[in-house]
This record gives structure tokens, sequence and C-alpha cells, in this order.
């Protein structure tokens, strides 16, 4: 089944190669064929993952990232789902809720979020066993539908972010914010402003200089890569009027859990009154920051540089994933439903699941 027999109109359109939807990750006879970002631009590769707990490896190896294992994850139930089929139905379930757990928690950071889609998709496929239906084609086609409605709605979040720059303005980011700095840029781009963006190159994958800045290109942005400790010298000479980010977790009690080193280019950016807008919907599943666990990485992956050894041998690393950013930092959350204060959150989203 391919994309478009279930899309009438795909939101990825206008975004570069990077962000189409085939280019993340795609479905083809039970397989799960994953862009390896990890070697991109340099090289167009993809993972072949032939069931879910090697769709879940994939995540945890940081195959892809930012919004990439929401849809690995959720391919790897649709093939969870084609597995189960056929199976005596305590067999199949069992399946299900073994992939949705090895899913949902391939990474802990964004566990509890993820969670409520695999368990949405989990329960899709049950349902469909029990009524004699083919979980594997039900579960692909709501995947393929709710990953075009998170499309809709980064597009929706970068429309509100482009109003709140300037016809001609610089964006520092950080890391890779996906489709949501992709449609930034498209945005503004369509709207005539004169937009470029500086990134930080994002140790120790280098998501900023490969991906972000690949988005960039394939805008036809102009965009400037620089090193991770010099955001603090771009701010001071101005040579950025805006810190625009992604999260990977916005608490209800405004906190931002994003790529380490968002917290210091914030810190950088209140000290030198350059505004820091986060792009994103609040997390339901967060109410308070005290509730968010921070993933620490192997450290051994701090000691190399795309696989190069860059220390002497029995040298120590240490490697949390994110750091937080409390929310006197943070000058705007520019959601689906608008631009709030980060102290406002928590009234205008907990009576609702917020979209993403």
């Amino acid at each position: 089944m391919r994309i478009e027999d279930v899309l009438d109109e795909r939101a990825d359109k206008g975004l570069p190669f990077l962000l189409q939807y085939e280019n993340v990750a795609k479905y083809e006879d039970g397989v799960i064929y994953v862009l390896d970002r990890r070697v991109y631009p340099r090289r167009v590769e993809f993972v072949r993952c032939e069931n879910y707990h090697q769709a879940a490896q994939a995540i945890r190896d940081m195959v892809t990232q930012s919004g990439g294992p929401r849809l690995v994850a959720s391919l790897g139930m649709v093939s969870a789902a084609r597995e189960a089929r056929g199976k005596p139905m305590d067999e199949a379930i069992a399946i299900l809720k073994q992939a949705a757990y090895e899913l949902s928690h391939a990474r802990p950071t964004t566990s509890q979020d993820l969670a409520r889609q695999i368990e949405h998709l989990r329960q899709l496929a049950e349902d469909a066993l029990k009524q004699g239906q083919d979980p594997e084609e039900i579960t692909l086609i709501h995947t393929y539908r709710i990953l075009n409605e998170r499309y809709r709605n980064a597009r929706k979040i970068a429309s509100y972010a482009v109003d709140l720059l300037p016809n001609r303005v610089t964006i520092l980011t950080q890391c890779f914010a996906e489709t949501l700095i992709g449609f930034t840029l498209l945005v503004a781009r369509e709207r005539g402003k004169e937009v470029a963006l500086i990134c930080p190159e994002t140790r120790p994958y280098l998501q900023g200089a490969r991906l972000t800045a690949s988005v960039a290109r394939g805008l036809d942005i102009p965009v400037t890569v620089i090193t991770d400790n010099m955001p603090a010298y771009i701010l001071s000479r101005k040579m950025a009027q805006v810190f625009i980010s992604a999260a990977d977790v916005i608490t209800l009690d405004g906190h931002v859990v994003n790529k380490v080193g968002t917290f210091q280019i914030a810190l950088a950016a209140h000290y030198h009154g350059v505004p820091y807008y986060v792009l994103g919907n609040p997390s339901r599943s967060h109410a308070r920051i005290t509730s968010v666990e921070i993933e620490e990485r192997d450290p051994q992956e701090v000691l190399h540089a795309m696989g190069v050894p860059t220390t002497m041998e029995g040298v120590q690393g240490y490697y949390p994933a994110f750091d937080v950013t409390p929310p006197h930092l943070v000058g705007a959350v520019v959601t689906s439903k608008g631009v709030f204060s980060p102290y406002d959150l928590a009234r205008s989203f907990s009576a609702e699941s917020p979209l993403d």
C-alpha cells in the first residue's frame, strides 16, 4: 500500500528530500526501511528492519532522531500486526503488547508521549483481529493519516512562529527541529521574508551540521554552521535576532527538554536580550518537570566523531542527551493552538490531549 492510496493530499509538499515521508521511513511488504540519519548527507542509506525488535533497535541506535522515531515506532507496530495475523488470539495479543512496550520505551525521555500513540495502534490491531479484519492494513492506514496530521500541525505551528519574525531575520537554532524548522523556513520564504539560519554542529552526531543545514540548503535558505561553543559569541555580536528550537518534551509547568546545549544557548540569549521561541505542543503526560527522565547515553559516544576516536584510550566520557531550560528563559511557546507564555500552558492544555 502506498501513501498516495490513503491520503488525498500529502502535507509534506514543498519540503526538501530529508523531510519527505518516504525519506524518513517507509514500509514495504513487512519490512521497514529507515533513512540512516547518522550518515546523511555523505551517504543516502536505509537501514532494513524486518521486525519490530529491529525497529526499536534502530530508534535506540539513533538511526533516526527528532520526529523520525514516531514514524518508525508506528511502522514497528504495523510489522507486529503483520506478525500477529493468523496466530491464536492469546499469542497475537501477547505479540502486540510486547511490541508496544518495546517500541515506546526505546528511548526513555520521550517514552510517555510515544506510548499513547503506540497504545492506540495496539488497540486498533487487537480490535481488527477480533473482528476478522486485517490488522496490518488498518494500522498502516492509521499511521499514514497520523503522519499527515502531524505534518499539518507542524506547518500550523511554523505559521504562528513566522508571525513573530521580522521581515529580515537570522535565526539561531539548535540540533534538528525537523519539520518545525523546515516549515518555518518554507513559510517564511512563501511570505517573502528574508530569512537565514545559523546552526551549531551539535555533537556528537552532528545533527545540526548534517541534517538541519541540509534542510535549509534544500530550501535554498542561506545557512551557516558553527561549532557548539560559538552561540554566545554569535548572540553577543547580534548576528542572530532570535533563537528557535523544537523540544523533545515541553512540560505543562513551562520547562523545555531538548538536545543538550539548548539550556546554555537560552542563557546566552537571555543575557543578550535575544528572544527564545520553542516550537511544539506541550505534553499532557508531564505536568511537572520532575516526571521527565533525562536519557543518559553510552559515554563512548562523546569520545568519537563520526566513528573516529578523538581521545586517548582510558579517557572517560559523559553523555546526557538532553537538558532542561526553565520557563523564565523562554519568550514564547509556539503551539498548534497559537502562541503562549510558558506559564500559561497548564491552564490552556491540561484539559485536552495536545495535538502532536
